[in-house]
């Protein structure tokens, strides 16, 4: 089901398309792809909207830097320096995050109103990327299919194409909390990952030296555990790039019993526990996983490639399976 959700100051309209099955119901935006959100029920049947968001679209405009929900592009997390070389030629970012390039730019997917399309329980979102926009080099035909499953997991598959030698990485930007979206702090939430390493950062949280063991560090989350505070890293996935998608987290709160398990064709999770939240949510309302290539890899050769040329086809998928226990 689709209906208007509002109009930008351009004359742009915002639809909402509605997607329910198995128990599960979800409301996906044209504008930015944004899971505003998703219902599921406790282990008392009670439902509840377990991701952050807003009721109208003037919350998403006057809260745009938390990227609440969004589809991020053209590339997910960080690129050090706002620029990066491809094939002879260095590209200039312009930068919004200090120094650096921050999920595609302040003119990123997150803040396009994207075309769409009905699919069999879901909905396909689509928009052409031109060569030059936010500086990334390429014409890009993007689009993003939504999706509920027979057992009411969520899947958003996405494909790409370009025209010339182009970098991508996307992802879902969608913060979690598990025992409603107004129940306050998620750090009390316990976490698996199915990851050996992590990316150490520095001071502008651009990867330093090599993945490092997360053995004996708080980064080491392979049997579950709270969550915390103090988290916006990038954990290497022990399955790597896989054809399918594959399990690599669960998210647990014991109070309400829901659980989120996800799975990715994705190398790579950012954990983000959301701890520069500001009004009307706070530091760690709710938790990130957002699946993705390694941040900065154009600059990092020793990381999995993000470079995508004529040719080829993008894929990536990820799929938000939701239970109770």
């Amino acid at each position: 089901m689709s209906e208007l959700f509002g109009t930008l100051s351009d004359g742009s309209v915002v639809h909402r398309w509605t997607l329910e099955r198995a128990g599960t119901r979800v409301e996906v935006l044209t504008y930015g792809g944004i899971v505003r959100s998703v219902e599921v029920p406790d282990r008392a049947g009670r439902t509840a909207n377990v991701v952050l968001g807003f009721a109208g679209l003037d919350g998403y405009l006057a809260h745009p830097g938390p990227y609440f929900g969004a589809l991020i592009g053209r590339y997910a997390n960080r690129i050090g320096g706002a620029r990066f070389p491809l094939d002879g030629l260095v590209y200039a970012l312009e930068p919004n995050d200090g120094p650096n390039s921050l999920h595609g730019g302040d003119g990123g997917f997150d803040k396009r109103v994207w075309d769409s399309r009905p699919l069999p329980h879901g909905v396909r979102l689509s928009r052409v990327s031109e060569h030059g926009e936010e500086g990334f080099p390429g014409r890009l035909e993007m689009s993003a299919a939504y999706t509920l499953d027979a057992s009411g997991a969520l899947h958003i598959a996405y494909e790409a194409v370009t025209d010339a030698p182009t970098v991508i990485n996307v992802t879902n930007h969608s913060y979690f909390n598990l025992a409603g979206h107004d129940a306050g702090s998620a750090g009390g939430h316990e976490l698996r990952l199915a990851a050996s390493r992590f990316t150490p950062v520095d001071a502008n949280l651009i990867p330093a030296g090599a993945p490092q063991d997360v053995s004996g560090s708080r980064f080491d989350f392979r049997r579950a555990r709270k969550v915390g505070s103090g988290y916006d890293h990038n954990f290497v996935l022990d399955k790597g790039v896989t054809e399918a998608a594959q399990e690599v987290a669960e998210l647990h709160d014991p109070a309400s019993g829901r659980t989120l398990t996800v799975a990715t064709t994705e190398p790579g999770l950012q954990l983000y526990t959301a701890d520069h939240l500001s009004a009307p949510f706070a530091p760690g309302d709710g938790i990130a996983l957002e699946t993705q290539h390694f941040p900065d890899s154009p600059n990092r050769p020793d990381f999995p490639s993000t470079v995508l040329r004529p040719g080829e086809v993008f894929r990536s998928e990820t799929v938000y399976a939701f239970s109770v226990r």
